[in-house]
């Protein structure tokens, strides 16, 4: 058979002009859309070194606006990609320094607050046309983004002794995990964040 190579766009998750563009050409070439994996998460560099209490007011909207506002923003215009197909699922990225305080994660635990919040709210209201939104949030795995962490090292090194299996988590098991969140295996989970 022939290969076809893979469609690769660019998407600015801060530009709505970008996100509706990426959607009209998906549409284009598929027709509709099955599923979204979300893993757009960032701050500024400065707002995870400096003291929480110094977070700042661009630094905090930043924040909130990529990790946690652009998982509306694609999910909004997916959404009549996903009724072409029937249904649809949703899965994003998120992490404990949601609900707990992890050194230096800062402003980005607060935003990561609010994305599971918002998988929440948007799992109810996409529910009834038949879309899923989940969140998984897995332990500390070395990552681009995990080394803009100061510290993150002694994450890894803490999790072995404290973690239930006694080990770091995998990238495959992240991996599976939204797979079968995404796949009809969990076509009756919705606005759950899976650790």
């Amino acid at each position: 058979g022939l290969e076809q190579s893979p469609l690769v766009l660019p998407c600015d998750v801060s530009s709505d002009a970008e996100i509706a563009s990426v959607f009209e050409k998906v549409d284009q070439e598929f027709g509709g859309l099955d599923f979204i994996a979300h893993g757009a998460a960032f701050a500024p560099r400065e707002e995870l070194e400096a003291p929480f209490v110094n977070t700042t007011r661009d630094g905090f909207r930043v924040a909130m606006d990529i990790s946690a506002y652009s998982l509306i923003a694609l999910t909004r215009a997916a959404m009549p990609l996903f009724e072409k197909r029937g249904s649809g699922s949703v899965v994003t990225l998120s992490y404990l320094g949601s609900q707990r305080v992890f050194p230096n994660y800062n402003v980005m635990g607060v935003a990561k607050a609010a994305l599971e919040a918002t998988v929440r709210y948007l799992a109810a209201d996409v529910g009834p046309k038949g879309v899923r939104v989940n969140a998984v949030s897995a332990g500390p795995i070395k990552t681009l983004a995990a080394a803009g962490i100061k510290g993150f090292s002694n994450i890894l090194h803490v999790y072995p002794d404290r973690a239930p299996l006694r080990r770091n988590v995998e990238t495959s098991e992240v991996a599976d995990a939204a797979a079968f969140l995404l796949s009809d295996a969990g076509k009756g989970i919705t606005g759950e964040v899976l650790m």
